[in-house]
């Protein structure tokens, strides 16, 4: 009977640790992995994964850490995945009223400083993808090589397909009328006008970006196909990619192709091809 009983503790031990296994990492929510940092007159919160080189993953407008639930589980056995909630998203609150691409990138500057990080690959979707442009544009020396997917330099219609940019249209037409009170509808509020407003990045800055990067658009993309071409052709040192049968989502909805793209495109040598 002792014996039988020893077996299926045994069994049972080894159920749990299997089931442990299995479990998903929560990422955005890991205490495991994550902190928070005084950055630029906020907390911003942060989770890393895996050891490497520094590689650091910006998300798109109203999102957080979990849009790379697809990509940090690849990129994490090789690099060090740095995965920030960006200024007033996430768990980053910041309450001012203010918000700009160009403090976001600043702010992603000082954490690499804070983290004693003198330089970093960069892959930025979306608002991200904006970000990771105003990154290798004001702060050079802190990016390596960048993979900007689904950005924009401008917002409106002859970046954003329009029938996209008529919705936004109306939402802000809409919110005109509208009263916001507690905090986290003006939170929300300042998230949406960040991209009705902005960015304004013109093409002769543009030319400032010396990394090599990665321009990247789905062929049903919200940014329009042209548009990302633009980018790619005022970057010096750049390829483009248009992932076909994608829309804006590019690193979800093509997932393993993107990893891999991405990551040849970090440690292959880098061609000009005239």
């Amino acid at each position: 009977m002792k014996k039988r009983l020893l077996i299926l503790c045994i069994l049972q031990l080894f159920a749990v640790l299997a089931f442990s296994q299995d479990k998903p990492i929560p990422y955005g929510n890991n205490p495991a992995a994550g902190k928070y940092y005084d950055i630029r007159g906020f907390k911003m919160y942060c989770e890393v994964y895996g050891t490497g080189k520094p590689l650091l993953m910006l998300h798109g407008n109203g999102g957080d850490i979990t849009a790379f639930t697809k990509n940090i589980p690849y990129f994490s056995k090789k690099y060090m995945v740095i995965v920030p909630d960006s200024r007033a998203q996430g768990k980053s609150t910041d309450d001012r009223d203010s918000l700009s691409f160009e403090m976001m990138a600043d702010d992603f500057a000082a954490l690499l400083n804070a983290m004693h990080i003198d330089s970093s690959y960069v892959i930025g979707w979306s608002d991200g993808g904006i970000n990771a442009l105003l990154l290798a544009m004001r702060h050079p020396d802190k990016v390596i090589r960048l993979a900007s997917t689904g950005a924009n330099l401008w917002p409106d219609s002859t970046a954003i397909n329009p029938r996209d940019w008529i919705g936004e249209r109306d939402d802000y037409n809409a919110s005109l009328k509208k009263t916001y009170t507690t905090p986290q509808e003006k939170n929300d509020h300042k998230i949406f006008l960040l991209d009705w407003f902005q960015p304004n990045i013109s093409l002769l800055a543009l030319r400032k970006i010396k990394c090599p990067s990665l321009i990247i658009g789905g062929d049903h993309d919200v940014i329009a196909l042209q548009h990302t071409v633009l980018i790619y052709q005022n970057i010096p040192h750049a390829y483009l990619w248009i992932v076909p049968n994608s829309p804006h989502s590019t690193l979800k909805e093509h997932a393993d192709e993107f990893n891999k793209q991405v990551d040849d495109f970090f440690t292959r040598p880098f061609h000009i091809w005239n």
